[in-house]
Formats: C-alpha cells, sequence, structure tokens
C-alpha cells in the first residue's frame, strides 16, 4: 500500500524541510572540489599557451586573454561557493520558472542570435554574450530530475509520468538542436539516463530513443554542415593524404591528429605546440589536442583520469549517499553533465567522434561554459554535504 499522494510537493514527499536538512549537513566533498581546482590550473596552462597565435591574428593580446580567462575563473570559483551554500531543493522549487525563461532564451537567441563559425549559439543582452544552449541544459537536468521525484507515486503512468517529462526534454532538445546539435544530442542522453535511474518504463524510453533518432536524423539532414562532417568522419583514413590536407577537407580534425601524435608519450614540452597555429579554436574545442602535444600522453592520460575520478566520486559518493532520491538525481545530471562534455571534447580531438562544438569543462577557455560549470559543482557540493539518512519514499 502506497502511503503517498500524487500531489503532495518534494518537501511533503520526503517528510522534510530544507531547513531540517540543513541541520542535518556536513562538509562538501573536499575531493570534488580538489578536481575541479586541478582542472582549472590544467586548462590556464593550456588556455595560455594555445591562444598566442590567436591572439596575434585578433589584434589583441595573449596577456590580455588570458587576463579575461584568469577574472572568469575567478568568477567560476565564486559561483562554486556560493552555490555550495544554496540549499539545493530551493533551487528544485525554482526549476519551472528556469525552464520558462531558458526555453525564451533559445527562441530568441533562433532570431537575435549573433551568428559565429556558422551557427547562431550567441545571445547579447546589455552587451553581455552568452549561450542560451548551457543555460537551458543545466536548467532541463534540474527540472527532470524534480519532475521524476514529484511523479514517483504513478512513475509508470504514460499519460501523467512519461508524456510530461517528455514534451520538456523533446522541445529543449529540438530548440537547441537546430543551431547545436552536439549540445542537444548529449542532452537527451543525460535525460534518458536520468529517466531510467527515475524508473521509467523501458518500453516508454524505447520509445524515446526511437523519436530521438528520427529527430536527429531530421537535423542532420537539414544542415549540410553536419553532413559534411559525419561523412568526413566515416570517411576518415589512418594515414592523411596530402590532397586532404590541400584541399581543407577535415582540416580540424586532421590538425588534431597530427598534434596529438607530435607529443608522443612526454610531449613537446609546455609552451610549445605548433599545431596551435593551425587549430581554428584550440583554446576551447580542441584544447585537448593541445594539452596533448605539449604533454604528451602523460598529460592526456591525467587529464582524463581526473574526468574519470570525478564521475566515480559524483555518482558512487555523491549521488549513491544523497539524501534522498532528488538529491540523487540532481548529483547523477550533474556528474553526468561535467564529465560527457569532458569525455567527447577529448573523444572528438582524438578522432573517436565527429567534429562538434562542446567544449571541455573548467579546461577550455570560455564565458558561459566556465560559469555554469561552476553552477553545476555548486549544486554537487551542496548535495554532497547531505548524507544518506533517507526515509523511503514508499512503504507497505
Amino acid at each position: 500500500m502506497i502511503h503517498t499522494s500524487p500531489n503532495r510537493n518534494i518537501h511533503q514527499i520526503l517528510g522534510t524541510t530544507p531547513e531540517e536538512i540543513d541541520t542535518r549537513g556536513q562538509g562538501s566533498d573536499r575531493y570534488i572540489l580538489m578536481v575541479v581546482i586541478m582542472l582549472l590550473s590544467f586548462g590556464s596552462l593550456a588556455v595560455y599557451s594555445s591562444i598566442a597565435f590567436f591572439a596575434q591574428n585578433n589584434d589583441t593580446s595573449a596577456l590580455e586573454m588570458i587576463t579575461r580567462h584568469l577574472v572568469k575563473i575567478g568568477i567560476a570559483v565564486v559561483v562554486i561557493l556560493l552555490g555550495s551554500k544554496v540549499n539545493y531543493h530551493t533551487i528544485a522549487k525554482l526549476s519551472r520558472p528556469f525552464m520558462v525563461v531558458s526555453l525564451l532564451l533559445l527562441v530568441m537567441v533562433l532570431v537575435f542570435g549573433e551568428e559565429q563559425f556558422g551557427a547562431k549559439r550567441w545571445l547579447s543582452i546589455g552587451g553581455f554574450g552568452f549561450q542560451p544552449s548551457t543555460v537551458a541544459a543545466v536548467s532541463l537536468i534540474i527540472h527532470v530530475s524534480v519532475l521524476l521525484t514529484e511523479k514517483q507515486a504513478y512513475i509508470k503512468d504514460f499519460q501523467r509520468a512519461f508524456m510530461p517529462i517528455m514534451i520538456w526534454v523533446f522541445i529543449t532538445c529540438a530548440l537547441i538542436g537546430i543551431e547545436d546539435f552536439s549540445t542537444a544530442g548529449l542532452l537527451m542522453g543525460i535525460c534518458l539516463i536520468l529517466m531510467f535511474v527515475g524508473r521509467i518504463s523501458v518500453v516508454q524510453l524505447g520509445t524515446m530513443v526511437l523519436l530521438a533518432v528520427f529527430g536527429g536524423f531530421l537535423l542532420i539532414n537539414q544542415s549540410a554542415t553536419r553532413q559534411d562532417r559525419i561523412e568526413q568522419y566515416l570517411g576518415q583514413i589512418k594515414q592523411i593524404e596530402t590532397e586532404r590536407l590541400l584541399d581543407g577537407t577535415g582540416r580540424q580534425a586532421q590538425q588534431a591528429h597530427i598534434a596529438i601524435a607530435q607529443g608522443e608519450i612526454t610531449g613537446v614540452g609546455i609552451g610549445k605546440s605548433t599545431q596551435r597555429d593551425f587549430l581554428p579554436t584550440p583554446y576551447n574545442d580542441f584544447i585537448f589536442a593541445i594539452i596533448a602535444e605539449e604533454y604528451g600522453l602523460l598529460g592526456a592520460a591525467t587529464l582524463i583520469a581526473l574526468f574519470l575520478f570525478l564521475l566515480i566520486r559524483g555518482v558512487a559518493f555523491v549521488a549513491r549517499n544523497a539524501e534522498d532520491y532528488l538529491g540523487t538525481l540532481l548529483a547523477l545530471g550533474c556528474t553526468l553533465y561535467l564529465c560527457l562534455y569532458g569525455f567527447v571534447n577529448a573523444a572528438v580531438a582524438s578522432g573517436l567522434f565527429p567534429v562538434t562544438g562542446l567544449p571541455m569543462p573548467f579546461v577550455s577557455y570560455g564565458g558561459t561554459n566556465l560559469l555554469f560549470a561552476g553552477a553545476v559543482v555548486g549544486l554537487l557540493l551542496n548535495i554532497s554535504k547531505h548524507k544518506k539518512d533517507r526515509r523511503p519514499l514508499f512503504y507497505a
């Protein structure tokens, strides 16, 4: 017999309030904070090394760019510290307004967005430029976690549970995917994992996967650039041909592969990269290639190990030991958001995935991705304060 009512809110279901949870809270997970600091340090060195040629060709200086980057890091650290102080139940109660604002921003960027590298991904408001897709991705992860928690009493119900969640996911991913297919695809994957953990029916998930594949097929077909990238990826060969280098086919991937190959085991040395002069965005999308060139296989493996440690810590410790079901889902979503972005960025540079525009959290140069990665870590740290003393959602 289930003693929970579908109409009760999160705190009624859990039998506790944010204030009560705070009194039982403990310290944040220091290991996650240590990994983030190491990633920021690693990234600062790589960014400074990779922007010299870019700065020279864009009428600015490397010192000016790295200074801006360090200021953004400072802001991200403040966001992490502040975010760790805000109870995650408070954030959860604001998930719906966050989603509404995010969808409005996604529509605005399609109409008023600034085009860079052939896509409208940037929106400028009051002189401040940012990527609405990043805002929407974080908002959707939070909102899906909240909906899954609220609907646990009837989670197998197609109309009352699956449909409301699916609508939010598909509308958001569709709006993002029009200009940013890689982010939409990764976000869809994270939401599917959350829904699986949240006990959504496997049959319903299978339907959602088929719809996602069909939607992805349509988004790829409406963009010649995406089709070219996939064709280049499928047509990759083990040995780089001179003709392909000369005609520019797959130039980004080729230069990244050269950078990784030149790094060998120990790298060419800090600040001695040569491929930074040929890669279009060595400080962002292809930062992993620069790290592999300068620090070698050892440096690249260390970077991957840091993200792997973050994944294990976030899932096996924070999510598993979260005080309530909402904390588990949020911690899982936040961890996947950070780590999958990092793994995909490395996979693109290594030639395992087609070329995308995904940055590496805390390592790549940037403002929006750095700020929201900090917000996600702050949320993860807040969840880690509250260890498991969980009362079951359902009992006989």
